[in-house]
């Protein structure tokens, strides 16, 4: 199965990085910025954790939640949070099956070595939760403006 925007967004449960069980059906009533990630702790995706950390009160002011998803497992989740003052759930996709529903779990090359792993990718879900934009392939840098621009200019 493969998300499409103007459908409903696939619902899951995960553990966040207190190990409690989060549903998206839990934010019903919000807007949901769910974003997936390579790894906690990497360049990049603290690049991109930091910017969302330092957009969250102008997303909130927009009745917005940010969650970010990774394989990484709960205890990696809360040592990142807490290095980073990380202000929004991130959840444990261990087994990558949430990714997998999303597409964001690709088959990628590094340095001409093939594996699988998270193709940094993110989705604007509404207060319905049928799923408005997706954004893959994301590049960090400005991504997260553009995210919050989306939310602003169409939600």
């Amino acid at each position: 199965m493969t998300v499409e925007v103007g459908k409903l967004a696939p619902d899951f449960t995960l553990p966040n990085q207190d190990g409690e069980h989060v549903s998206l059906a839990d934010f019903k009533g919000k807007h949901v910025v769910l974003y997936f990630y390579p790894k906690d702790m990497t360049p990049g995706c603290t690049t991109e954790a930091c910017d969302f950390r330092d957009q969250h009160e102008s997303f909130g002011e927009l009745d917005a939640v940010i969650i970010g998803v990774s394989p990484d497992p709960v205890d990696r989740h809360q040592k990142f949070i807490d290095k980073h003052d990380l202000p929004f759930l991130l959840l444990a996709d261990e087994d990558h099956k949430v990714a997998e529903e999303y597409g964001a779990w690709k088959l990628k090359k590094n340095f001409g070595k093939e594996s699988y792993g998270i193709e940094r990718s993110t989705f604007i879900i509404d207060k319905e939760g049928k799923l408005q934009k997706e954004f893959r392939k994301v590049q960090v840098k400005g991504h997260v403006e553009e995210a919050l621009t989306f939310i602003r200019e169409n939600l």
